[in-house]
């Protein structure tokens, strides 16, 4: 649908989306990047949600109040990779290379981050899909395809095909979280909802389920606001002229 400007003292810039599975109208606000969207449903008029957005504009400045910022990963800096923090220092490599707690890389500092999260991902496949191999087999059910994304609102999913979708980012988190994630979804090709019985599949494939659930609420957002994206450069007193 496009976006919104609340005026105010700073503005705030809102997205606004359709869904057809709205039942009503919703506001959300990413801990990961402070990003406000306004959800409302297929036949609600944008009036309508335009007006719900205005009374609740001091809540969502509350929150947004509370948005840590973003952690950009650089050349000297560290991160976290299985729940430890690692030091990202430049070596004499051609790829990213783990030795002990630091990840050495090539002395190029524009290309680190994504040579960093190129690393993070090839860790996550191998360590996700073992992990998702395991708790198929011990739940007798197959995954049709493993898929890893950056997603925002969760960390996993599975389709009613037998697909099942997995955020690299757990690979940061201590090992048991990523396995709690993969165990979570391959449950969901016996139970395709959240019932008593879908969580007596998880605790059989992962008995100390919600210690891991208790990790993400908590601690699972400082995963999120990672960055890896290269700030643009400062322009020239040139350009700042023209």
């Amino acid at each position: 649908m496009g976006e919104h400007v609340l005026p105010g003292d700073p503005p705030l810039t809102v997205a606004l989306r359709r869904s057809d599975r709205a039942r009503r109208i919703t506001l959300r606000v990413s801990h990961r990047d402070g990003r406000v969207t306004l959800t409302l449903p297929r036949r609600t008029p944008e009036t309508e949600a335009l007006a719900f957005l205005q009374a609740r504009e001091a809540w969502v400045r509350g929150h947004l109040e509370q948005v840590a910022p973003a952690r950009p990963v650089r050349l000297g800096g560290s991160l976290p990779y299985l729940g430890r923090e690692i030091a990202l220092r430049p070596g004499p490599v051609r790829r990213a290379t783990l030795d002990g707690d630091t990840l050495l890389l090539p002395d190029d500092a524009a290309r680190a981050p994504a040579r960093i999260m190129a690393f993070l991902k090839d860790r996550a496949r191998d360590r996700l899909s073992a992990a998702v191999d395991r708790h198929a087999a011990a739940l007798g059910r197959p995954v049709r395809r493993l898929s890893l994304r950056d997603t925002r609102s969760r960390w996993g999913s599975c389709s009613a095909r037998g697909d099942i979708m997995l955020s690299w980012r757990l690979v940061m988190a201590p090992p048991e979280i990523g396995d709690y994630v993969a165990a979570h979804e391959v449950a969901h090709l016996a139970e395709m909802n959240h019932s008593a019985a879908f969580w007596a599949v998880c605790a059989r494939l992962y008995p100390d389920h919600r210690a891991a659930r208790d990790w993400l609420r908590t601690r699972g957002d400082s995963l999120q606001r990672i960055e890896f994206s290269v700030p643009a450069p400062a322009p020239t007193p040139a350009e700042t002229l023209a």
